[in-house]
């Protein structure tokens, strides 16, 4: 988390709200492995530029500057990209919010964990970026540059096709969930989405993915387009951190059929979901339904 969707929906929210203002003042905490670019360097830099674009690389925001530069965001696992006057219980720490009576539990004051806050020459709501445990990423790139992050991801999981993963699986053993997984052979899919597709196309996430028929990777691909657009279209998935820019949660972790359901139902054949571990990563499927 967040995967594509959830990145997605926060640049569909976002870009009408930041195209066309111009930067005034840039707030951080200091230097970690958060900042790819210092601190200090962004303070100097960004306020006076205009954001002219906001668009989505995989799993990377990226706001395109007027001067031609661009702001690469990543939210990491746990990182939040939303308004100054968004209100959840999400974007407060447990602490927090034990300490508060309900009714301020909805008001958000930066904290600690706030690394970016910028504010706007029209003085409207400024923009904050939260990242409680710092594996996000910001990045300013000159006019004409790219990144390796970048350069070595794989086709947008919405434009991927079933003959793009057929072609980079042949010959390869490894577990068709961990192809799901590699960003750079698809961009865009993580946990969530790999085990909702996998169930979706009825193929066990431990299938060798060399061993996959064309007709399969068809269905598999479609199976994943499926079901991120309509992630995107219920607004993600809320499970843990994630919320969308006005601070609201996303619903699709209410449809979800097997991912994190371990000894529930299957909804489509009543067995128990099993959950197996690949490759670090927890996998969930339905033993009857997925072969």
């Amino acid at each position: 988390m967040p995967e594509l969707p959830e990145v997605e929906v926060t640049r569909r929210k976002l870009a009408p709200s930041l195209v066309g203002r111009r930067i005034a003042k840039v707030h951080t905490t200091r230097a970690s492995y958060f900042f790819l670019t210092s601190p200090a360097r962004l303070a100097r830099e960004l306020p006076g530029a205009r954001i002219d674009a906001l668009e989505r690389i995989g799993k990377y925001l990226l706001a395109g500057l007027d001067d031609g530069r661009r702001l690469m965001l990543h939210l990491g696992m746990s990182g939040q990209l939303f308004a100054q006057n968004a209100s959840s219980v999400r974007l407060l720490s447990a602490a927090t919010r034990a300490s508060l009576a309900p009714g301020a539990q909805l008001r958000f004051r930066p904290d600690a964990h706030t690394h970016l806050r910028l504010e706007f020459e029209d003085g409207g709501p400024g923009l904050f970026f939260r990242d409680v445990r710092t594996f996000g990423k910001l990045l300013l790139l000159a006019k004409g540059e790219s990144d390796p992050r970048l350069d070595r991801l794989g086709v947008d999981a919405l434009e991927a096709t079933g003959a793009d993963l057929f072609a980079a699986t042949r010959k390869r053993r490894v577990a068709v969930k961990s192809v799901l997984l590699a960003q750079d052979v698809i961009a865009g899919i993580g946990n969530i989405y790999a085990d909702e597709a996998l169930f979706l196309a009825k193929l066990r996430p431990r299938r060798a993915s060399g061993r996959l028929s064309l007709r399969e990777c068809d269905a598999l691909v479609a199976a994943a387009r499926k079901v991120l657009l309509r992630s995107i279209e219920t607004g993600g998935s809320s499970i843990s951190d994630y919320v969308m820019p006005d601070g609201s949660d996303g619903a699709y972790q209410e449809e979800r059929r097997v991912y994190a359901r371990t000894g529930e139902p299957c909804l489509d054949c009543g067995t128990a979901i099993k959950r197996v571990v690949i490759g670090a990563r927890s996998s969930h499927f339905c033993p009857r339904c997925q072969h």
